[in-house]
């Protein structure tokens, strides 16, 4: 997401000048002092995260395992989490001398271990013996400087997928994951004829946990028959082929024939995503997701009770599992996206149920769902619009307008873009014949949509051709690069919800883990840095280009849903516009047939009575966290 470089920089200056370090906010300035709570503190008040970062650095604080494990879970941010990871207590490894000498081996160290059970024969030249000795010694930056100068001089040519393997490992031990994952890649490109492919290609799919970007694993899957895939690579690379099934499906989901031919081969295609997906085993890390994915093409051959059954298995099921707090808010919103699913489908029943009564009670239900999602959610907003929906539908248009009233706070003003909910509330206000509230809304939506509408279009149509489409890195960095538009009319929550496109989350995650590695090369050993660093600098700079280029793809795409949403939205203003226009006529003719009923105001009268179980609190323009949610107006409408 794009961030004001002046605010920050405005920020770190004045904590500077006023003196005051943190304590103003209640946090130490005692260099060893610094601890977990202080630092999810320092997050709740929405610091910059450099602005963190440079305090931690200050502090001199050594983290304990604990304190560490404390960040993740309170879903502190993952360059801090880092930065604590730098500072541990137990971080001898920085201190790591690199060893110009060969160190000896053992000889009982000659022997495999099963997780080492690559290491090949006995006869291997020592120097790959000592390196790999050394990883096992904890001592990845001696090993990776070693295995490095072999490759450089081509030592030993005929070791090179070996040693690429070596250094991926002891790279991926100094949580360098982007470089690990390059060299890790070398060895796969030569295929299953590789010695050491079937080791590499499950190492790769572990670093995907961490860098949430499968892409290249998609690839691979796509071009290994799957007798191929290595035993331990199995689950993640089925579920990839299964999902790319998914998605060449949703490509051509509007070619299908509506005939009896075109159903079979959607339902075939579908099948065989199941298929696929069905051979991710329960315990594997990916079965949620393959699960969810399942419940979605149940769902697409309208089999509800089916697909009901896949998202309450992922939002039901039990994990305490992460590899960081990354992964961990990822899970949790995969279970909230199950919950809003689900109650998306008894939303859809409803529309097609014929009684009344069941109506009632399938939007009653998706109601009851929608409630289900946590306040703390990424998704809560979400869930309030669409629960509002629910319930304009079983006639409660008051909660439907409070309910609106919360996705408009201020509360989602930088984390949540859902502008049709500013439709839906000119819509209640319809039914509620407040015609002149309607006619303002839609005024201020054209007024604040059109420009953002007008701005997207603008930026879209420089990235038509192909030639265009291959500087897509300067459509990435055009707003979010180190000098993007700051003159943009879109919204930081606009940005927000752009980014919640699940592929273009995970390249955006894996570009932001590559500035992460950048910083920890620079902080190696000027022996190792000058070396070893300045080779994977190279690397990673050629690469971010590359991942740019793809951010940039992906963003284009994004930005032109969310174009068509914006004109769609629009369109729907016009018409409500036209619809107010007649209504009031009718209005109009009414009063001027009925002039009695002008001056019987008594039918008017608002009713103030309420409930003896709740406590009711005039609104007075103010929102508090507690009060979101519970939002309740007292409409009566001027229905005649």
């Amino acid at each position: 997401m794009k961030t004001n470089t002046n605010i920050k920089m405005r920020t770190t200056q004045l904590i500077a000048q006023l003196g005051l370090g943190l304590c103003l906010f209640g946090w130490s300035n005692d260099a060893s002092a610094l601890s977990c709570s202080e630092i999810v503190g320092m997050v709740g008040y929405n610091l910059p995260t450099d602005v963190i970062l440079e305090t931690m650095k200050n502090s001199g604080t050594r983290f304990s395992k604990d304190e560490i494990q404390c960040l993740v879970e309170k879903g502190a941010p993952a360059p801090v989490i880092e930065q604590a990871r730098k500072m541990s207590a137990e971080a001898a490894r920085p201190q790591e001398t690199i060893q110009v000498e060969r160190p000896s081996i053992d000889e009982e160290d000659n022997t495999p271990t099963a997780d080492l059970s690559e290491d090949g024969s006995g006869n291997d030249p020592e120097e790959i013996k000592n390196a790999i000795k050394l990883i096992r010694a904890e001592k990845p930056l001696t090993a990776s400087y070693m295995i490095y100068q072999l490759l450089a001089e081509n030592k030993y040519p005929d070791q090179e997928s070996r040693l690429h393997y070596y250094l991926a490992k002891a790279l991926s031990d100094l949580e360098m994951y982007h470089s690990a994952q390059h060299y890790y890649l070398e060895v796969v490109k030569k295929g299953p004829g590789d010695p050491y492919f079937e080791y590499a290609l499950p190492k790769m799919v572990t670093l995907s946990r961490f860098t949430d970007d499968d892409s290249d694993l998609t690839r691979i899957a796509i071009k290994l028959p799957p007798e191929q895939f290595p035993r331990n690579a199995q689950n993640d690379l089925y579920y990839l082929l299964g999902t790319q099934k998914f998605n060449q499906y949703v490509l051509k989901s509007k070619s299908y024939n509506a005939d009896d031919e075109g159903q079979k081969q959607k339902n075939a295609d579908l099948e065989s995503v199941r298929e696929d997906l069905g051979k991710v085993s329960s315990t594997s890390p990916m079965y949620l997701q393959s699960r969810y994915i399942e419940g979605i093409t149940y769902n697409e051959q309208k089999e509800a009770r089916s697909a009901v059954s896949a998202f309450r298995d992922v939002y039901k099921a039990e994990v305490d599992t992460f590899v960081d707090a990354y992964e961990k808010r990822k899970i949790e919103n995969l279970k909230d996206l199950s919950l809003l699913n689900i109650a998306s489908i008894y939303y859809g029943i409803a529309k097609q149920e014929n009684s009344s009564a069941n109506r009632m009670n399938r939007y009653a239900q998706a109601s009851a769902y929608y409630e289900k999602v946590s306040r703390s959610s990424t998704y809560w907003a979400e869930s309030l619009f669409r629960d509002a929906w629910s319930n304009l539908h079983l006639g409660n248009l008051n909660v439907t307008l409070g309910k609106v009233l919360t996705v408009n706070s201020p509360y989602f003003e930088d984390t949540d873009f859902i502008p049709e909910a500013t439709i839906l509330k000119a819509l209640t206000y319809f039914q509620l014949c407040e015609y002149n509230k309607v006619e303002s809304i839609i005024g201020k939506f054209d007024q604040e949509y059109t420009p953002m509408k007008d701005e997207i279009t603008q930026f879209l149509s420089d990235y038509q051709t192909k030639e265009q489409r291959r500087l897509a890195d300067q459509a990435w960095n055009h707003y979010f690069g180190a000098d993007a538009d700051s003159q943009t009319v879109l919204t930081q929550a606009f940005f927000a919800r752009v980014l919640r496109n699940r592929d273009l989350a995970g390249v955006v995650r894996h570009l932001e883990l590559m500035d992460a590695e950048l910083t920890r090369i620079d902080a190696e050993k000027d022996k190792w840095k000058n070396t070893v660093g300045v080779h994977l600098k190279k690397i990673i700079q050629e690469d971010k280009t590359f991942y740019e280029r793809r951010a940039g793809l992906l963003l284009l795409e994004e930005m032109q849903r969310q174009n068509d949403t914006l004109n769609k939205l629009l369109s729907q203003s016009q018409i409500i516009g036209f619809e107010v226009v007649d209504a009031q006529r009718v209005d109009y003719e009414f009063r001027a047939s009925n002039s009695s009923a002008l001056g019987d105001q008594n039918q008017f009268d608002v009713d103030f009575a309420t409930s003896p179980d709740l406590i009711y609190w005039p609104f007075n323009g103010e929102f508090w966290a507690d009060e979101l949610g519970y939002y309740n107006y007292t409409e009566q409408g001027s229905c005649k």
